[in-house]
């Protein structure tokens, strides 16, 4: 029996220099590159599948531009995602204000949309703790409020990078799955729905 083949729209947002291309590359390529990433412009688009059960989840990820003058293009690249991954710099405080207002603008414009809150840089407060500038309970309590994941992750080292696009797969492909037997009984409701109208209407 062949796989179930699941398509996921993920999309990357925050504020530039956060880290999101360096997420993205050792989450695809396993690597991390030294030196300055040149800005993204726009958005740029790759995939990767992973075996999830008995379904291949292929993570179509897009990477978008994080400097505010191309918030508006920002828009277009998240519309219909069905997962969002919001990056906030564990060492600026100001990326994490820049990650809630992302927030707000899923939770206005795309209702339906998993956010996955991610702190970036950690190996920096492994060296020195002093650098962060984001309080971990603070950070946990904002997800748990909007009802989202969070992660703390370096892409330098590779920790908890696997993990969390590996959670994002597992939960679209359950998301996948509700979504599929949510219709099917939608057609079983509806012929229920219709079986008691009959016999409201036969009674009287």
């Amino acid at each position: 029996m062949s796989a179930i083949r699941v398509d996921a729209k993920v999309v990357m947002l925050g504020k530039e220099s956060v880290g999101k291309t360096s997420l993205v590359e050792r989450y695809v390529h396993h690597r991390f590159l030294v030196g300055p990433y040149q800005n993204t412009i726009g958005a740029a688009f790759v995939a990767k599948s992973i075996q999830v059960g008995d379904k291949v989840v292929t993570l179509g990820i897009w990477d978008t531009a994080g400097s505010e003058r191309y918030e508006a293009m920002s828009r277009i690249y998240y519309r219909g995602a069905r997962a969002a991954i919001v990056c906030y710099d564990l060492t600026d405080s100001g990326s994490f204000q820049r990650a809630q207002f992302w927030v707000k603008e899923l939770q206005t414009c795309e209702e339906h949309c998993k956010i996955y809150l991610c702190g970036t840089k950690n190996d920096l407060l492994e060296a020195d703790r002093s650098l962060r500038q984001i309080d971990y309970h603070d950070t946990q309590d904002f997800a748990e409020e909007i009802g989202a994941q969070h992660y703390e992750t370096s892409s330098k080292t590779g920790s908890n990078v696997d993990g969390l696009f590996r959670k994002v797969a597992e939960d679209y492909s359950i998301g996948a799955l509700q979504f599929t037997t949510a219709e099917e009984a939608g057609v079983n409701l509806g012929q229920k729905k219709e079986s008691y109208l009959y016999s409201c209407c036969h009674n009287k």
